[in-house]
């Protein structure tokens, strides 16, 4: 039946080219990516799918299922961007549509495209098939700094599912086994008082002061914490712009991330320590607002093997002359670091290639990576695990001009229907040997006993939809 699914992404790859196209231009930012979000709606109607749209009380979010029965396997696809990324498609320089428009600089649209044509083609193959069993597909809103994936999780939209499969765009092609840290976001308010800053300063009380002093606190903090966490923070909102007035209000987000989420939520009760401590020196009042968390990811050695066999079977995207003068281009505008790195973090001796083509093999050991997902939440309840393949040029930074110009180029558009057919023949062997989903969860079960779910979105906060 791997035929089936390979004939139908064949036949149908200039559709599904021009609707990741279309999400590209649309550059849709987190929570509100309806056109998005309906254009994925309507290809699963078409494609014969049961379609729920708001799903998990999410406007942009989706579920499509067909079929019935055991086992339920699901595939994940995302379509939201990123601000201030605006790019000229195919230019090898920064060029923005948009001085303040959005851009796909982490290939959402590909990731997107990639998850739905691999639904519709399995979906193919256990019709023709007579084939048991229910194919899930979700349209996950918001992964750029939303939660959307953890605010379903905690609305219990992924219950039932025996496995979950997705991937991500990248520059080389193989099976994720990597780690991630968790995080947590909130903001920080101090109000104070405002007075002449001259002729009154003793009357003011400096909101701006007690934001500097939180973030002074923080950085010797810094020395006392796991070595795993990480702390960053930005003023959004320094109270006002005359010196003459003694600032008011002020406000500072910080992001926490660590290796688990318990110890996010003990450096986040440290962190508020030091708020409160800034707010007394003061004299201002200081309340919090949690704006985001995910947990960190939880590999599955069994589905990660089903991916990576129908990885090795269908390899990566084939290179043409025009695919690597392209990429060369784009290159030059990459530093040796930039370049150096991604093969390091893969531990790959270094070549001239500009276009990755074969297949890293399979991590005996999980490697930390210093990013997050909210994949990490969906890992936390079911058996989850996820490819990335080539569709950039080597060296290409994630959430950059670069990713976003190349986001409409043929290899990007190859990459992505390699992917298709790698996550349709993965789902395919779950669906028809179902001895590796019980081992799947058999092993999800055995990682989990002693580390419960704790869902990091507090249950009085809703998405900011």
């Amino acid at each position: 039946m791997n035929s089936i699914i390979d004939r139908y992404i064949d036949s149908h790859q200039h559709r599904f080219c021009e609707l990741a196209d279309q999400i590209w231009d649309l550059a849709e930012l987190k929570f509100a990516e309806h056109q998005s979000c309906k254009a994925h709606a309507v290809a699963l109607e078409q494609a014969g799918f049961r379609v729920q749209r708001n799903l998990g009380g999410l406007p942009t979010a989706l579920l499509g299922e067909y079929g019935s029965g055991e086992p339920v396997i699901a595939l994940l696809g995302e379509y939201d961007a990123l601000p201030g990324l605006s790019q000229t498609a195919g230019l090898p320089q920064a060029d923005p549509l948009d001085p303040q428009g959005a851009g796909h600089g982490c290939g959402h649209h590909l990731l997107g495209c990639a998850s739905l044509l691999a639904a519709i083609a399995l979906k193919k193959a256990m019709t023709e098939g007579g084939l048991g069993g229910t194919l899930r597909y979700y349209g996950c809103p918001a992964e750029e700094g939303g939660s959307g994936k953890t605010y379903l999780v905690r609305a219990g939209a992924f219950d039932g599912v025996d496995a979950a499969l997705t991937w991500h765009p990248d520059s080389f092609n193989g099976v994720s086994t990597f780690t991630n840290l968790a995080n947590l976001q909130a903001f920080f308010r101090f109000q104070g008082r405002a007075s002449h800053a001259a002729i009154s300063p003793h009357l003011g009380r400096s909101a701006l002061d007690a934001v500097e002093l939180m973030n002074v606190g923080s950085n010797y903090l810094r020395e006392h914490m796991p070595a795993d966490t990480r702390l960053h923070y930005a003023i959004t909102n320094s109270g006002g712009h005359s010196p003459s007035i003694v600032q008011h209000q002020a406000e500072v987000l910080y992001l926490l991330r660590g290796g688990e989420m318990n110890s996010v939520l003990d450096l986040f009760e440290r962190v508020k320590n030091v708020a409160a401590g800034a707010a007394l020196m003061t004299e201002t009042r200081m309340s919090v607002q949690f704006d985001r968390a995910t947990s960190s990811v939880l590999g599955n050695s069994t589905l990660e093997q089903v991916l990576q066999e129908c990885l090795e079977e269908v390899g990566g995207a084939r290179v043409d002359a025009d695919d690597e003068s392209q990429a060369r281009l784009f290159r030059e505008t990459f530093s040796e670091e930039e370049i150096a790195s991604v093969y390091s973090d893969l531990g790959l001796t270094r070549d001239d290639r500009v276009l990755h083509q074969g297949v890293v093999p399979l991590a005996k050991q999980r490697q930390p990576i210093f990013a997050s997902s909210d994949i990490g939440d969906v890992s936390r309840v079911i058996p989850t695990a996820q490819l990335y393949m080539a569709c950039y040029a080597i060296g290409t930074a994630f959430h950059s001009w670069q990713m976003v110009a190349q986001g409409k180029s043929a290899f990007a558009h190859k990459g992505m229907l390699q992917t298709a057919k790698v996550l349709a023949r993965a789902g395919l062997a779950l669906m028809m040997d179902t001895a590796r989903v019980t081992a799947a969860r058999e092993e999800f079960s055995r990682l989990t006993a002693n580390t419960p779910y704790r869902c990091p979105i507090p249950a009085d906060i809703s998405p900011p939809v």
